[in-house]
């Protein structure tokens, strides 16, 4: 069965939606789906929810078009994309940029992120290989940083200064992910090793398909590693500069990623035998730490 956020880009709805139904939809996509953190919780200011899931649900729709849904991904970008221009007109018809117009509007919130978004994920139908760190650091300001940019938007935060530090940790977050992923990537087509740093340590794509990774494999990805702790050690001021839900937000996914990479050094830089994931009782703790701890240099100092 096609999720209703998926359906209403691949039929669109007869009728606009009413803003109640949108907004519901959206939050549903917020709370139904999987994410490391809950997307809207207690800590989430009341009257902020409906703008936190209307943003969050943008991005999940984006995401399952350009991941799972049947049929020409880059034609049903192609609508959703003349769907985002509607809703800057306010005259969308998908529950998901019905909801979102309102939030675009209370808080002025710019296009080119989310256009941004939605150009990640026609990348994603084409390439599968990339050259240098610097291509997949191109990929990650369309794929991760715009929505840093738009949560700290809603937030009342619109100085380069920190719209750059998110820049850093959505970064860093991303590429914490590609390395936690390197199977699931590589089994679907995708590999997210420069392909010049595979070269300079000789890794083959072949070398991806082992049981375990070569010892070549391993002094690869400690070295791609070091660079992600770099850009969390960079976006790491951010936290002394926002406050409240954000504040938590930009703490959890921070302590998160940078918890999945001391557990890829603690398996000897392998993440083809096992994925490096947390347990629930190991997010708890980190949710735990976070409201009663501001010790971050303990924790990306090596």
């Amino acid at each position: 069965m096609v999720e209703a956020h998926l359906a209403a880009v691949i039929k669109p709805p007869d009728r606009r939606p009413t803003v109640a139904e949108a907004a519901d939809l959206c939050l549903r996509l917020a709370r139904t789906h999987y994410e490391n953190f809950a997307v809207v919780s207690w800590l989430t200011p009341r009257r902020m929810r409906v703008h936190v899931a209307a943003l969050y649900a943008y991005c999940r729709t984006v995401d399952d078009l350009g991941d799972e849904a049947a049929g020409d991904r880059v034609e049903l970008l192609d609508r959703f994309e003349a769907e985002l221009g509607a809703a800057y007109r306010g005259a969308a018809r998908h529950p998901v940029l019905v909801a979102l117009e309102r939030t675009i509007e209370t808080f002025a919130l710019p296009e080119e992120p989310f256009r941004k978004l939605i150009e990640a994920n026609r990348i994603d139908q084409t390439k599968r290989r990339y050259a240098t760190f610097a291509e997949l650091l191109d990929y990650c300001d369309h794929s991760a940083n715009p929505v840093g940019r738009l949560f700290l938007h809603l937030f009342g935060y619109r100085d380069e200064e920190r719209l750059a530090l998110s820049d850093a940790t959505c970064t860093a977050l991303q590429l914490t992910n590609f390395w936690q992923d390197l199977r699931r990537d590589h089994s679907a087509g995708r590999i997210y090793l420069p392909e010049d740093d595979r070269a300079a340590w000789g890794v083959s794509e072949a070398d991806l398909l082992a049981a375990t990774a070569t010892d070549e494999l391993r002094g690869l990805i400690e070295s791609l590693v070091e660079r992600t702790r770099d850009y969390f050690r960079k976006g790491l001021p951010l936290l002394d500069r926002v406050r409240g839900r954000l504040w938590v937000d930009l703490a959890l996914f921070s302590r998160g990623g940078l918890a999945i990479l001391e557990k890829l050094e603690e398996q000897r830089w392998d993440p083809l035998k096992r994925r490096p994931v947390l347990s629930g009782g190991e997010k708890l703790g980190l949710f735990a730490k976070t409201l009663v701890l501001r010790d971050w240099e303990r924790w990306i100092e090596r």
